[in-house]
């Protein structure tokens, strides 16, 4: 029986990397709920017995080489996440909350959209977002690979501030998508040629 205020916690020994836990062949003490009820059910830890322990090393070694593999997969898809620019439009009160939030399913299908590469929501590091503004979020794609992203969330209507240390070239290259069904949209344009486009 659990008492009052005691956490029980179990010794795990991971067989996959686990974001904000550790890498594969590492041994961590976790909360007994999250290791029986998420770590060992999904495969991605075995109890820590003498038995395993043995297995670390080589655990360590297999995920080293399926990581550095990984890693050159994803690194071109790195580098078109970290600084892209993704902006919502949605309805707002006067004070800047939402009626409702942009949801880590909206961003990571924007983004999918964008990148032409499958994002899921579990990859998308932030809460949802339910006031106007900039936002930042990561995007989870290896262990070492985790690039920023900055959402916009702004009133529907009004055309969103894009950051200014953002360079022309940069901001040309990404295309407005929009998606009829969800209001979903990707804007970055061209500020000269779109001001006067919309006069």
């Amino acid at each position: 029986m659990r008492k009052e205020g005691l956490v029980l916690k179990m010794k795990v020994l991971l067989l996959k990397d686990v974001y904000k836990l550790g890498r594969a062949g590492d041994v961590k003490r976790v909360a007994d709920g999250y290791g029986r009820n998420y770590l060992l059910p999904h495969g991605l830890a075995v109890l820590a017995t003498p038995g395993a322990l043995k297995q670390a090393d080589h655990i360590r070694i297999e995920a080293a080489q399926r990581r550095q593999a990984l890693n050159q997969e994803m690194s071109s898809v790195a580098d078109l996440l970290n600084g892209m620019v993704v902006a919502f439009p949605a309805r707002a009160s006067e004070t800047g909350k939402l009626y409702g939030s942009i949801t880590t399913q909206m961003i990571a299908e924007a983004i999918s959209k964008k990148i032409g590469v499958e994002i899921t929501r579990r990859q998308i590091d932030i809460q949802p977002v339910r006031n106007l503004g900039e936002h930042r979020t990561h995007v989870r794609l290896t262990v070492d690979l985790i690039p920023e992203v900055l959402v916009i969330v702004h009133r529907e209507g009004e055309s969103p501030n894009l950051p200014v240390e953002k360079s022309v070239p940069e901001m040309a290259e990404v295309d407005v998508v929009v998606d009829e069904s969800a209001e979903l949209v990707i804007e970055a344009t061209e500020p000269a040629e779109t001001k006067s486009a919309a006069e």
